[in-house]
C-alpha cells in the first residue's frame, strides 16, 4: 500500500495531454512563423491576407484553448476518480 495521495503522484504523459499541449502550442507556431502569412494576397472582402489570417487565429486560438481546458478537466476527473488501484 502506498502512502502517496493521488494528488502527489508524478505527472504522466498521456495521449490526451499531448493533444492538450498541441492545442496550446499551435497558435504560437502559427503566429511566430511570420513568413507564412506576410503577404497581401489572397484578400477577403478587401482585407489583406496578413490581417485576416491573424484575426482568424484569434478565433481558432479561443476554440483550441477551450478544447484544451475541457480535455484537462476530463483528465483531472479521471485521475482523481480512477487513480487508486
Amino acid at each position: 500500500m502506498s502512502s502517496e495521495s493521488p494528488e502527489a503522484r508524478p505527472p504522466v504523459v498521456t495521449p490526451v495531454r499531448v493533444v492538450i499541449a498541441l492545442c496550446l502550442f499551435a497558435p504560437f507556431v502559427a503566429m511566430l512563423w511570420v513568413g507564412s502569412y506576410a503577404k497581401v494576397d489572397p484578400t477577403l472582402a478587401g482585407i489583406p491576407f496578413f490581417y485576416w489570417y491573424q484575426m482568424l487565429w484569434v478565433l481558432v486560438s479561443t476554440a483550441l484553448t477551450m478544447i484544451a481546458y475541457k480535455l484537462w478537466q476530463r483528465d483531472q476527473r479521471a485521475r482523481k476518480g480512477g487513480g487508486a488501484k
